[in-house]
């Protein structure tokens, strides 16, 4: 059985619901483009960095030979200052249930804890719900190279926890994250259905199912 010393844990969908936000935000960009873009459309974006959301996008409404690198770049900042309007707005309310009362248990028990994820708004985020403090160590898009499934988020998150991968537990609530979580050789708990979260140790829908007992491998 292994010991678990660190946590990981992505930001949106897990810590908190930004997908919500980030969708508005892409939707509001393809309304501006001339095409409808779904929800269903929206979760090809999940645990996907900006750029490869816009390509995405971009494929969606049949329109990715259309513009050239700098205009993509722009459009994609475009999306970012919207969706950073949006967030602005975040508070301590949003929340997920659970998440909280697991992470305080947690640490209080001597595991280690940190922030892996893809966003270069994760510090914004943890400000304005007041969840910095709950975080041995954030590591952000800001810190980062290569997006999930690529392992380097988490990998890093673990080398600057001192902690080695094999005893590092990922939450993660999109494909590519456990996708990622299992290319660093980390145990996986998704956090969703577990119909599409199929590759993760176990899926819970809420970390109100969580206890210490469950992080025992």
């Amino acid at each position: 059985m292994t010991k678990v010393k660190a946590c990981l844990f992505d930001l949106d969908g897990v810590i908190v619901d930004t997908a919500k936000y980030h969708y508005l935000a892409w939707k509001r960009l393809a309304s501006e483009l001339g095409f409808e873009f779904t929800e269903e459309h929206n979760e090809r974006l999940k645990g996907v960095s900006r750029m490869k959301s816009l390509e995405i996008l971009l494929e969606v409404g049949h329109k990715q030979n259309l513009f050239t690198e700098e205009e993509k770049l722009k459009m994609a900042e475009k999306k970012n200052n919207w969706y950073v309007e949006y967030i602005s707005q975040m508070d301590e309310s949003e929340i997920l249930k659970g998440v909280k009362e697991f992470m305080e248990c947690i640490r209080a028990n001597g595991i280690k804890t940190a922030l892996g994820s893809v966003s270069k708004n994760a510090m914004t985020i943890l400000n304005n719900i007041g969840m910095v403090k709950y975080f041995d160590t954030v590591i952000d898009g800001t810190k980062i190279t290569n997006a999930k499934p690529d392992p380097e988020v988490f990998l890093k998150g673990a080398e600057e926890l001192g902690v080695a991968p094999n005893s590092c537990v990922v939450f993660e609530d999109a494909k590519a994250g456990i996708e990622a979580a299992r290319n660093a050789e980390m145990h996986c708990i998704g956090v969703g259905s577990p119909l599409i979260l199929d590759k993760a140790d176990f899926t819970i829908m809420s970390f109100e199912e969580m206890t210490l007992e469950r992080l025992e491998f």
